[in-house]
Parts: C-alpha cells; structure tokens; sequence
C-alpha cells in the first residue's frame, strides 16, 4: 500500500449526530496527518460552501447553512476526482444509512466501512431484528410499526401483553439513543411515542433488559476484548456518552471467560450476518443471570476521545493511529 493516499474526510453531516461526527472527525483527521496523509476535508452539509480553514470544519458552529439538498454539490465536486480514498466520519442518517455509500459506490471510490447494504440494514434497527431473529442472535422481544399504524391503547395493549414493562419506544433509524424512552407504565408510553415520532415514521418498541452494558468491537475478522460500560444513568444515553465523567469503562470486561468468548463469537456472526465490512461496533445488554441480548450493529463508531472501539483497541496494544491506518488498509 502506497505510504501516502489522497483522502478525503466526511465531516458533519446532516444528521441529529452532527456534532458528534465532527468531534470524531477531529480526532480521525490528527491521526490521518500524523500518517502522513493528503486530507482533503469535505462537508456534505454545505455542498459548494465548504471552509478553506480545516479548524472551521469543526467548530461546535456551523460555517453556513446546512441542508440535505447539498450533499449531491458535494460529491460532485472536483476533490473526489483525485481521491485514493473516502474516510466517512459521519454519523446516523444521510451518513451511516447506505446513502453517502451508495454515491460513493457510483463513483467507483473506494471508502471506510460497511457497504450500502450493510450500512442501510444496521441502521434500519427493525430490519435488523428480523435479521437477527432468523439466525438465532439473541435480541430483546420487540415489534415494529408506522407511526400512524397503531393507536397508543393499542401499542399500551400490545407491550402489556407481548413485552411487560420496562419498556424501550425508539425510532428506526436513529443512533446514540436519540429519540429513546424507557417506559415503566402504561402512563409513559404516549411521551414516548409523541417523542420518537419526532425522529422516524417506524416506531421499535423493545424489551427493557436490566443488567451490564457491554460492547465488543470488530476490526476486519478480529473480535476486541469484551468492554463495559458503567454510566452514570440506567441506560448509555446521549449525555453519559458524550460528557466527561458521565460513564466509566471497564476493557477488558469483568467477566467468566466463557462469557466473554461467547459475546465475540455472536460479534463475528452478527457482523458477518448483516455482511458488514472493516470495522464495527456491536452493543450488548448482559442480564443478572448471565443471559446476552444483541442490541444493534454501528458500522461506523464513534472515535472520540470517549469512544469505545479506540478503548478495546488500545487494550490489545493498537494505538488510535494504527487503528485508522489499519482501517484504511481494510478499506483498501
């Protein structure tokens, strides 16, 4: 492989995940330089009104207006004519659902991650269920429906008597917990719904599963250590992911061997499954009795400074660096 590669690096995005993307990007865009290579850096969301001063890609304010409709002027600029690589750094929608790969896939332009489909499958949660229920992966109980489907007495109906409570209403197709609830009783569900509503017009609403937040990432054919997360909260949500303090990590996780090993192997079957590519990040719920339930597959994981898969890659000794030279490699 070539020591120097023209890359360009996706920043931003459209999505309710922008600024997490860019603080990810951030990071992804130090370690591409201190690789020694020419990082062309590029936001979908301004589409032509891109910064010529990197810092301003990631600046917590926007440089200009953003808006879906600019992504097509983005990747019709003149950048991706010489570029060896596309490094994505988005995340959630129009990012990390098949859309950027599919413009990238007609490009011919080799990018990080999974491919259209695998990418849209993950970030499809309910397609992902099916998927996960046909090749007897263990998930939480859940059923689906369209936001207008169903009345909130008869989902209230429904959980009482296929789920129980606690339980998880989220949108389809968000990440890092946007959009979700946990419901305790019938009284909470119409909240909740009004709230994922917000996000998705496909409503999941899942089985609350107590217990430890585990995590295994995956690099290539190679399961990370098992990782624990401890939030300050009941669930890793949005503030204990991303604020300093709020969660505490654990790699490798405190567990019986045999458990760990377990969670690899269905991380690789999963992986494997959805037909995912490069490196990915596969959630867990692990209950009091020692039972493991699938939570969801991110194809494109954070890596901020808080970020898992950089934790369980360091465990074995990978530097941030290696990893996304390693990741470029498997891109390549």
């Amino acid at each position: 492989m070539k020591s120097k590669l023209i890359i360009i690096l996706l920043v931003g995005g459209t999505s309710t995940e922008r600024y997490i993307s860019k603080l990810s990007s951030k990071s992804i865009y130090d370690a591409l330089l201190k690789l020694g290579h020419n990082v062309i850096l590029l936001d979908p969301a301004y589409g032509d009104n891109q910064p010529t001063e990197p810092e301003k890609f990631f600046d917590e304010k926007d440089f200009g207006e953003i808006s879906n409709s600019n992504y097509i002027k983005c990747f019709n600029r003149k950048e991706f004519d010489s570029a060896e690589l596309v490094f994505i750094g988005l995340h959630g929608k129009w990012g990390e659902d098949g859309t950027v790969q599919a413009i990238l896939d007609l490009k011919g332009i080799k990018y990080t991650g999974s491919k259209t489909l695998a990418s849209a499958v993950t970030m499809d949660k309910i397609l992902s269920k099916f998927l996960f229920d046909e090749y007897h992966i263990p998930t939480p109980k859940w059923f689906s429906f369209n936001k207008d489907e169903m009345s909130s007495e008869d989902i209230i109906s429904k959980i009482e008597t296929e789920i129980g409570y606690p339980a998880i209403i989220k949108p389809n197709d968000q990440g890092s917990t946007v959009g979700l609830s946990i419901c305790r009783k019938s009284d909470d569900v119409k909240n909740a719904l009004l709230l994922a509503k917000d996000y998705s017009e496909k409503i999941l609403v899942e089985e609350f599963i107590p217990g430890r937040e585990l995590t295994v990432g995956i690099i290539g054919d190679t399961a990370l250590p098992v990782l624990e997360i401890k939030p300050k909260h009941e669930i890793y949500d949005y503030e204990c992911k991303y604020t300093s303090g709020m969660s505490e990590y654990i790699v490798p996780a405190d567990l019986p061997n045999e458990i760990s090993k377990q969670l690899q192997e269905v991380s690789l079957k999963a992986f494997k499954v959805l037909e995912c590519d490069g490196y990915a990040r596969i959630d867990f719920r692990l209950s009091p009795d020692n039972k493991f339930y699938l939570l969801e597959i991110n194809t494109l994981p954070g890596m901020t400074s808080l970020s898992l898969v950089p934790k369980m890659a360091k465990a074995v000794g990978m530097s941030f660096e290696e990893l996304i030279d390693k990741i470029i490699q498997l891109s390549l």
